[in-house]
């Protein structure tokens, strides 16, 4: 097979969730626990370290392996979803997976997973934790997929282990309280590793303090550690942070979101480094102001281009709509234009409550089987007085949207990974 044919058959033989959501969520470990031992238990042959959480896992999973790499490791970095190419879920100091080993895996090792019918993200996680060992990479950042208790990337031991937030998404599988969402994610939490948590709400810090007291585990509250004292977006895009111990630190990350995230990743750097992880405050820094360069990020706050200002984000449930339309209200501009879209397991009547109404909406739909159609997405839209036209690709709304801006206007592009995805696809 060729590559191309290898992800298709990838897709269309494994549920995918991104492609069909809640049937492809398979609740347990067994499918993992029988291609760890198929392969060896390849994730023992590194160092981890294990990120959860509802918004911001990404970008700490990024950050800390630009860090980990300035500092002059071997990283593996495992995210999800992918934007453009399925191998970005897989890479090794910002280098994705060739092509060549994933059709070889395929072949080589489909007789043994077609007869358990694992999911998509099941083989996709072995085969990263395989690839991660064969690499011999010093140590690898892993994102949790969805959850944490259940998820297959939770067979590994990490030096450490990080929650960034708390908040409401994939209820149907974590719960429908915060607690209860907490509890879940809470299952990353190994005997005696160290947890960094970095936000809290009352429903949520006793859920970590008892699971952590259960664990033995050392926990530490980035809220209490107040390593960002101060954060400010930068004209020309990322931000500029007050911190506690290295005073000023430029982050090329925009979004003011990325503030919490910040303190997040800064009070778990002493917390790896007490694990024997080696860590300079210079490559603290360097990570910091180039993780996209470093790792490949995008969609973070992404500027697309000037006049008019272009911005994409992957922002797509309530935790981060409370923060992009903060920044989306403040943007100083001649007209605000947003081509947005959602998918279907998201609470898009509170997050078009969100949403700036002085804006100009190009509504659309993502090319995915979960894509809220546009008709429904603009119906929402109209409900709450959001002003727009209907666009049937994120290709079409986004061309409108240029077509129709000054120089001075903002465009804002999101709702949804998806939706991003599809523009940066468009770009490319």
């Amino acid at each position: 097979m060729t590559y191309q044919e290898t992800v298709e058959y990838l897709y269309n033989s494994t549920p995918v969730f991104e492609q069909v959501g809640a049937s492809a969520y398979k609740e347990g470990l067994s499918n993992t626990l029988a291609l760890d031992d198929h392969f060896g238990h390849p994730h023992r042959q590194f160092r981890s370290i294990h990120v959860a959480g509802t918004n911001g896992k990404g970008s700490c999973s990024h950050t800390l392996a630009s860090i980990l790499q300035a500092e002059g490791y071997k990283v593996g970095l495992y995210t999800s979803p992918h934007l453009v190419d399925f191998r970005e879920r897989i890479r090794v100091n910002d280098v994705c997976i060739p092509k060549e080993y994933v059709v070889d895996f395929v072949e080589r090792e489909r007789s043994f997973f077609e007869p358990l019918h694992p999911s998509f993200f099941e083989l996709s996680t072995a085969l990263a934790f395989q690839y991660f060992a064969e690499q011999h990479v010093d140590i690898a950042v892993i994102e949790v997929g969805l959850g944490g208790r259940l998820d297959c990337t939770n067979i590994i031991t990490p030096l450490v282990s990080i929650i960034t937030n708390i908040s409401f998404d994939h209820t149907q599988f974590l719960g429908n309280t915060l607690a209860q969402i907490a509890s879940e994610k809470a299952g990353i939490i190994k005997p005696g590793v160290p947890v960094v948590i970095g936000e809290t709400v009352a429903e949520t810090k006793p859920v970590f303090q008892k699971k952590a007291r259960e664990m033995q585990s050392p926990i530490v509250f980035a809220e209490d550690a107040k390593e960002v004292t101060a954060a400010e977006p930068l004209t020309e895009g990322g931000m500029e942070y007050q911190t506690k111990n290295l005073g000023k630190l430029r982050g090329e990350l925009g979004g003011i979101y990325q503030a919490k995230n910040m303190n997040t990743i800064l009070t778990a750097i002493p917390v790896i480094r007490q694990q024997g992880v080696v860590i300079s405050d210079g490559s603290i820094r360097v990570g910091v102001a180039h993780v996209c360069e470093a790792t490949g990020l995008e969609g973070r706050w992404q500027h697309v281009q000037s006049n008019p200002t272009v911005v994409c984000d992957t922002g797509h449930n309530v935790g981060g709509w409370q923060y992009l339309a903060r920044q989306l209200k403040a943007q100083e501009c001649r007209q605000l234009r947003i081509v947005f879209g959602m998918v279907d397991d998201k609470d898009i009547d509170t997050v078009m409550g969100l949403l700036p109404t002085q804006a100009i909406y190009y509504f659309t739909q993502a090319e995915t089987h979960r894509a809220i159609p546009v008709t429904k997405v603009m119906e929402e839209g109209t409900a709450h007085g959001l002003k727009g036209k209907p666009f049937d690709c994120v290709g079409k709304a986004y061309q409108a949207a240029l077509t129709d801006a000054n120089k001075d206007d903002f465009i804002f592009v999101g709702g949804s990974s998806y939706i991003v995805a599809d523009l940066l696809a468009f770009l490319k």
